[in-house]
């Protein structure tokens, strides 16, 4: 069975997604949609700042996991999206901030372009 995760302290979704989704079945597995450093009552980037722009971003994962009872030890892979590969170790700061041992698989590249001209997308999947 799958369903739709929708948190009011996160981004509202800005296309056709879920902010995640819930798949029942054994363990329960959370898919979170890339969020974006977007305040849940703003429309527009935090800042500039990478840092505050990965914190943000992260903020936001955490809050659609919390709608579903879980928390950042929950995720078990992460993919980041750079709009600039030079942002690594800032984002890779902030991230080591947030996620503990033993550290959810990841995978971060640089993208062309994101969404509102955000530097960073953190997409999530927690396992309950």
């Amino acid at each position: 069975m799958i369903n739709e995760i929708v948190a009011s302290n996160a981004p509202c979704a800005v296309g056709p997604y879920s902010q995640g989704i819930q798949v029942s079945g054994g363990e329960k597995t959370i898919y979170v949609s890339g969020q974006l450093p977007i305040l849940p009552d703003a429309a527009d980037l935090v800042s500039q700042d990478i840092k505050e722009q990965t914190k943000v971003s992260i903020l936001n994962v955490l809050n659609v996991l919390k709608a579903e009872g879980l928390d950042l030890s929950n995720v078990v892979k992460t993919t980041v999206y750079l709009s600039d590969m030079n942002d690594f170790a800032a984002m890779n700061s902030v991230y080591a901030e947030y996620f503990k041992k033993p550290y959810p698989a990841r995978m971060a590249f640089q993208a062309a372009a994101l969404a509102k001209g955000a530097k960073i997308e953190i997409e999530a999947i927690a396992v309950k």
